[in-house]
């Protein structure tokens, strides 16, 4: 069943949700003969999704500082636009589940129903704050129930433009002697194109601003394809920044493509053809961990670790690196052969560490964690 509508909160739940840690998202019956039919060219990199979200509030100093301590070779910046035009990041432009805004009494009235991306949300929206009030809200844990440890850090952490971050890395980088990467991703940018507030030349504006953006290795992901395109032209000055193709293995169509009235797929994209295509504005193709080794069924419900897809071999042939999102280390989000006891929200460290190796094992050149401490040791105990 071809659907052309696409969802944040469905792949959220692809990508993250408990319902859907295994779901079998349609990936072609062929498998690689052998694991080691692709096997990795160097050492993955491992990158810190939203910093270290496992321990502390996503996109917060705490976060990106655990990640870096932790050995990440990127940290992660989402990147969603404030009324004046700032660059912040947070997961979604709807900051209800994410900050205090809540418990601020002077902004109960921006509380608002919106359409973004075919989707009718309820919360408080970047776009209907200027920085300066943003900048009054603190962060608070998303998952506060299954991580308690980074729920102790609520209301600590302000909230982060992309400039903040770029030289908090850049310090850090230069305190520890090695490179740390970011890997923004543009959120969202067809409605913010559509609200007056489109993300990528400002991106751009604060590329050519900062020493460490335009000289550090930055890739810079996005969901959608028309932003890519756009940008693939306008990077050329900036020898280390790449573009990344973000996908799932499903019959849904990027929203930017669904708004001209398209009818590509992702897994269109990830046919031969469509990942040819993909190498003529992208350097990555980066789809959720079940496209590239599929686990459970297509109703959600969790199952076993199955077989490499041939998505890493076919994107090799196109000519992209590939990276995959996102190895979390709770039970929930376990193919069921890695779970162990606890409940739901156990983590399963040792687990984690050979789920990741498995992917590594599929030929993945990166690979997003919550946990990027996990990620070190399964990187670099490779044989």
């Amino acid at each position: 069943m071809t659907n052309n509508t696409f969802s944040r909160r469905e792949l959220v739940r692809v990508g993250a949700g408990a319902a859907a840690a295994g779901i079998a998202l349609g990936v072609a019956p062929s498998v690689l003969a052998a694991a080691n039919d692709v096997a990795p060219r160097k050492k993955p990199l491992v990158i810190g999704h939203r910093g270290c979200s496992a321990l502390r509030p996503e996109h917060t100093l705490a976060s990106y500082a655990k990640a870096i301590q932790q050995g990440a070779d990127f940290v992660e910046p989402d990147l969603v636009s404030t009324k004046d035009g700032a660059l912040i990041a947070r997961h979604e432009n709807n900051i209800a589940e994410t900050t205090n805004v809540a418990d601020h009494p002077e902004f109960a009235d921006r509380r608002t129903t919106k359409v973004i991306d075919g989707e009718s949300l309820t919360g408080w929206f970047t776009e209907d704050f200027t920085l300066a009030e943003i900048k009054t809200l603190r962060a608070v844990e998303r998952l506060g129930a299954m991580r308690p440890e980074s729920k102790s850090y609520d209301g600590q952490f302000q909230l982060l433009t992309l400039e903040e971050i770029a030289d908090f890395v850049a310090a850090e980088s230069f305190a520890r002697g090695r490179t740390i990467g970011l890997i923004p991703e543009i959120k969202h940018p067809t409605y913010f194109s559509s609200i007056g507030l489109p993300q990528e030349q400002r991106f751009l504006d604060r590329v050519a601003l900062s020493h460490y953006l335009s000289t550090a290795p930055v890739i810079v992901q996005s969901f959608e394809v028309a932003n890519l395109k756009w940008l693939r032209p306008r990077i050329g000055a900036y020898t280390k920044l790449q573009l990344l193709q973000l996908t799932v293995p499903m019959d849904m169509s990027p929203p930017d493509v669904t708004a001209a009235g398209g009818k590509l797929t992702y897994n269109q994209m990830h046919t031969p053809a469509g990942l040819a295509e993909m190498k003529t504005y992208a350097d990555w193709v980066s789809p959720v961990l079940q496209g590239i080794i599929s686990f459970g069924d297509a109703t959600g419900k969790s199952g076993p670790l199955g077989k490499p897809s041939r998505l890493v071999r076919d994107a090799r042939a196109a000519g992209l690196l590939v990276s995959t999102w996102t190895v979390r280390p709770e039970n929930r989000f376990l193919p069921t052969d890695f779970q162990g006891p606890g409940g739901d929200d156990a983590r399963q460290d040792k687990a984690c560490i050979e789920l990741m190796r498995r992917y590594i094992a599929a030929g993945v050149d990166s690979f997003f964690t919550d946990d990027p401490g996990l990620g070190r040791v399964a990187v670099d105990g490779m044989v």
